[in-house]
């Protein structure tokens, strides 16, 4: 089996190229999934990069990116496959005056079998990375139709038999942590955790990621957020939500942030009513330690 990083540094290095700021631990589980053949559970506040890494690690590889969004419902005939009953229905009143036997063994054939991402992925001969984005929304039942297929990478189809991969694609399985996955779905997979990133480092993913801002204004930027992620909030801002809040600050062509430019731009960062009045009243009463200056 070829693998797609020769060791733990090329991988943080091809990241980089994609504008992906990988840490070592975050580095070492890819590396380690991609040698081991194993999925990766990726779990950690929402807007903290696990999607991201799952799309960057398909840009990198010049793998083909397949999606499972996952939500509450989602069964077999939308994450797996099921059949084209129109199609089969219109067959079966085409061969009216046909034999049964010779129908019915058609109508359950490759011609009308509707491939849905999990399936799609087992059987693709190119290079696939497969995200499985917010898993933890599945139904516990629901998460049985991962187990054979990060297991032995194979589907079983009762019509037709089963279907074994031919190239083990990288599986990224994204959780926010809204509820405990399986002991068996964890079993077949290495785990990592993604947390809010550190000043330095969302400081360095300001820089790569907005265009036209300067060091200082990322510096502030870096500084404020993880300031206002101090506070007790229903929704700290996301890295998503920071970058956003940077572009927002360029494009109003400010180079410093003081208490009423974030004043008035806070909603960028912030999406609930509470929070906002919250973040509001501390820079008002803290400007000099949510907004410092000289920075």
């Amino acid at each position: 089996m070829s693998h797609r990083f020769e060791d733990v540094a090329s991988v943080r290095t091809m990241l980089a190229e994609a504008k992906y700021l990988a840490d070592e631990g975050i580095a070492g589980i890819v590396y380690l999934a991609d040698r081991l053949g194993k999925p990766i559970i990726v779990e950690g506040p929402a807007g903290t990069g696990k999607t991201e890494l799952a799309k960057c690690v398909a840009e990198v590889t010049g793998a083909r990116l397949i999606r499972l969004q996952c939500y509450e419902g989602l069964d077999e005939s939308k994450a797996l496959y099921e059949w084209n009953y129109k199609k089969q229905l219109l067959r079966i009143q085409t061969e009216a005056d046909s034999d049964w036997s010779e129908i019915e063994d058609d109508l359950f054939s490759e011609e009308f079998l509707l491939a849905r991402p999990l399936l799609e992925a087992i059987r693709a001969e190119d290079p696939v990375v497969l995200l499985v984005d917010e898993v933890d929304r599945l139904e516990i039942e629901t998460e049985a139709l991962l187990l054979e297929i990060l297991s032995e990478y194979q589907v079983s189809i009762p019509e037709l038999g089963t279907v074994v991969a031919t190239q083990v694609p990288l599986v990224f399985l994204t959780s926010n942590a809204t509820r405990e996955l399986s002991e068996a779905l964890k079993r077949r997979c290495l785990y990592l955790y993604i947390d809010y990133p550190d000043l330095e480092r969302e400081r360095q993913i300001v820089e790569s990621k907005v265009e036209g801002i300067n060091e200082n204004l990322a510096d502030q930027v870096a500084r404020i957020v993880r300031s206002v992620r101090q506070l007790d909030l229903k929704k700290h801002p996301s890295v998503s939500e920071t970058l956003d809040w940077a572009r927002t600050l360029v494009l109003l062509g400010i180079d410093k942030v003081d208490d009423q430019t974030a004043t008035e731009t806070v909603n960028i960062l912030l999406k609930y009513r509470t929070d906002i009045d919250k973040a509001v009243k501390e820079f008002a009463d803290n400007p000099d330690e949510l907004v410092p200056e000289g920075v």
